[in-house]
């Protein structure tokens, strides 16, 4: 169904005010398939589309295509979904609708991006997933523990005993679970305000060295601060002590080499009008393709290592939304054999 007669200015001009009126891509075909509108948002997903050319010359997807082949020859309106692999992934659905103009027909192609809602989701249930994995394997262990004592270690005080110190290690990793999903929603929610209040980024690494001197001692582990004060961050004091503890708590743990204790160096400088802090261990270094997916929630290099050191796999996503909320970003530098250097790049207040 093409249109009798050619689509005058004036009504070209109606759709071109209403393609623009339209806040997600929209664009205007006639009959025969010639673009007659786009608004901004549809020029900038296909910038290739131009006024006049086939809709075919701007837009390369199949299904589109042939959803709007049949609206021009007088079929009903049509929702498809577009799927676009680069240069990213990307997810559309595309509505395909006729418009009829006192006799000239058009078309209305209007194109929602699905992409950011269907990741979301993914992630989500991907949270789910981990976050309930995480939580099964020691609570079936306490499940089983309490059996025990129940049963056949109940009158055996060296078996209960052990199966008690078992029990409250594994309650703990629940615990730790726990407060850092607590801790990541809240740092969510937040992401979005600003913090208004001015920290000392030095009195900040001070205090957590001081704080982690136990596990430090008990690991054997040498930690040196190298850092000027005062380092002035606008931030929020509670968010940044749990970043840098984050940040020194896994060099710790993690840093060593072979069995040997971690050498961490943590120093805070100055860089381009920003503070950087800097956390750098000599242990065995990361591999390449880890590092994008570091800051991911629950992804771990080793999985059993950091289970057994009490990691939850959430310390580099607290990390990163954090820095999210102050502006910061997070830069981690690694190579196998050759350590890991994580700098956190804040805003000077």
């Amino acid at each position: 169904m093409s249109a009798s007669r050619p689509i005058a200015e004036d009504d070209k001009r109606v759709l071109a005010a209403f393609a623009e009126a339209m806040p997600q891509p929209v664009l205007l075909v006639d009959g025969a398939m010639r673009t007659l509108a786009r608004n901004t948002s549809a020029c900038a997903l296909l910038p290739a589309l131009k006024i006049g050319d086939p809709l075919a010359m701007g837009l390369r997807a199949p299904q589109v295509l042939d959803a709007v082949r049949r609206v021009c020859a007088g079929g009903g309106a049509e929702t498809v979904r577009w799927f676009e692999r680069v240069p990213v992934e990307q997810i559309f659905d595309v509505s395909v609708a006729p418009l009829l103009l006192d006799g000239p027909f058009a078309v209305a192609v209007s194109i929602r991006d699905l992409t950011d809602a269907m990741r979301t989701e993914r992630m989500r249930t991907d949270f789910v997933a981990n976050a309930s994995h995480e939580l099964r394997t020691p609570l079936a262990s306490l499940l089983g523990f309490v059996e025990t004592l129940q049963g056949p270690a109940r009158e055996d005080p060296r078996a209960r005993e052990q199966f008690l110190g078992i029990m409250r290690d594994q309650a703990l990793r629940m615990s730790r679970l726990i407060d850092d999903l607590l801790s990541l929603s809240r740092i969510e929610q937040m992401q979005h305000m600003r913090p208004q209040g001015s920290v000392d980024l030095v009195a900040v690494v001070k205090h957590v060295v001081d704080t982690l001197g136990p596990l430090a001692r008990e690991t054997g582990a040498v930690v040196s601060v190298e850092a000027s004060a005062p380092a002035l961050v606008p931030g929020d004091r509670d968010d940044l002590i749990r970043l840098a503890e984050n940040l020194i708590e896994n060099a710790i743990k993690y840093g060593g080499r072979e069995g040997a204790p971690a050498q961490v160096a943590v120093n805070v400088e100055s860089e381009a009008g920003q503070w950087v802090l800097s956390v750098t261990d000599d242990g065995a270094g990361i591999s390449p393709e880890h590092i994008p997916r570091l800051t991911e929630r629950f992804f771990r290099t080793d999985a059993g290592a950091s289970r057994a050191k009490g990691g939850t796999g959430l310390g580099l996503a607290i990390v990163k939304h954090i820095l999210a909320r102050h502006r910061g970003r997070l830069v981690i530098d690694s190579k196998l054999g050759d350590g890991a250097r994580f700098r956190a790049y804040l805003p000077e207040a």
